[in-house]
């Protein structure tokens, strides 16, 4: 009896002494984890930023087409009229060909 609670005994010592070795891999690899989710919040970070600022410009571009397209009707209320009347009657049979 004596022998087993010495050999469970020097196995809690060997299990602690284990844990106390592998605390410092263990700190290492929750670093370098921490960094790689800091380094990939970073580039999620500017990703977004990116994707704004392409929308902003994307948004721009539309206004100034739409407006563009609007004064060319102004000018041209004749032309706008036929355009659209010729592009009703085109879709118009495309679509009844099915």
């Amino acid at each position: 009896m004596e022998a087993t609670r010495r050999s469970n005994h020097s196995g809690k010592d060997s299990q602690s002494d284990a844990a106390i070795n592998l605390a410092p891999v263990v700190e290492r690899v929750a670093a370098g984890a921490h960094d790689a989710v800091d380094k990939a919040a970073g580039a999620a970070v500017a990703a977004a930023k990116m994707v704004e600022k392409k929308g902003e410009v994307l948004k721009a571009a539309q206004e100034r087409y739409l407006e563009t397209c609007r004064a060319r009707v102004r000018d041209n209320p004749l032309a706008a009229i036929g355009i659209a009347l010729a592009t009703g009657i085109a879709l118009s049979f495309l679509l009844n060909r099915r």
